[in-house]
């Protein structure tokens, strides 16, 4: 599917969502036939014209100003991290007929941070959230990401399809949905990206929740978060985790997992980390001082872009 019809899909969606009370106009207690405002409604708020509108649900005019999108924007009631999609779709447009995306590798000096945060799990992600590499601590509280073949090395597509994803997250439906809407961001910015569109074509067959949450189009950019987690060993977890864009490379993300000091999280984390290879049921890192820090470098490992 084109871009552009992409654009006009997300602008749909957004559109259904809304209530005219939520655009200040008033309710009527007649059935609409489908939810959300009408084309024309928006087209007033946007202070554009019926037809206009029209066409850019209809991917027909991929040229529109910045003033008209901006208005559109605020008809829809888009948030940053929505407006910024639908900027990315507009502007990727002619990128859609483009061949390929650059490989994705980690640098060495990267690898040498992880393990020098040793003692905090911490992930290297990319695009479409490949994990392309993770601390020992890291692979002990989710899963050991090398053991698993080179094209199902991402953190979206486990905690889709792995059983253990919903056991151990306690908020499984609240961190998936960000995740499929941090994957919709990447196809946004990257539409060329097969790899990508792969990937939703497998989750949308294999999981009834990805299928609903990529129908409704939203989207996630979380720089920090919390998480409540279950792990088969330790037990409750409470953690925090930030987001660090890497300055070379907008496409990667450093996430630093955290307990607060002295907690109890604190503690089980530390207690996690002292179990020796076998010992902690999450597919432990090789105890070798060589691989304290697994590499999941998926342009190593099969040619993976």
């Amino acid at each position: 599917m084109g871009q552009s019809a992409e654009f006009g899909k997300f602008l749909k969606a957004m559109r259904s969502r809304l209530k005219p009370e939520d655009a200040g106009l008033p309710g009527t207690s007649a059935a609409r036939r489908v939810p959300g405002l009408r084309r024309e409604e928006i087209a007033r708020l946007a202070d554009v014209s019926t037809d206009y509108y029209t066409r850019l649900e209809q991917g027909r005019n991929i040229h529109p100003s910045r003033a008209v999108l901006d208005s559109v924007a605020r008809a829809l009631r888009l948030d940053s991290s929505e407006q910024a999609h639908m900027m990315d779709l507009l502007e990727h447009c002619a990128e859609s007929q483009r061949p390929g995306v650059p490989a994705q590798g980690v640098r060495p000096g990267l690898r040498q941070l992880l393990d020098a945060v040793g003692d905090v799990p911490a992930l290297v992600l990319g695009r479409r959230s490949d994990v392309l590499a993770g601390n020992r601590l890291a692979f002990l509280l989710f899963a050991d990401f090398t053991a698993l073949p080179a094209g199902e090395r991402n953190l979206t597509r486990w905690l889709m399809l792995e059983p253990r994803a919903r056991e151990l997250f306690r908020d499984w439906k609240s961190v998936a949905a960000e995740a499929v809407g941090a994957l919709r961001v990447d196809v946004g910015r990257h539409p060329n990206d097969a790899q990508a569109n792969q990937l939703v074509g497998e989750l949308a067959v294999h999981s009834e929740h990805f299928r609903q949450w990529w129908a409704g189009h939203r989207v996630a950019t979380p720089s920090a978060g919390n998480l409540r987690l279950h792990h088969p060993v330790v037990g409750d977890l409470e953690l925090n985790f930030e987001n660090l864009v890497l300055p070379d490379d907008p496409d990667q993300v450093l996430r630093v997992f955290s307990a607060k000091p002295g907690s109890p999280s604190a503690d089980s984390l530390t207690l996690l980390g002292s179990f020796g290879a076998g010992d902690a049921g999450a597919a432990p890192a090789s105890t070798d001082s060589q691989r304290a820090t697994q590499i999941a470098d998926v342009s190593d490992a099969g040619g993976a872009s």
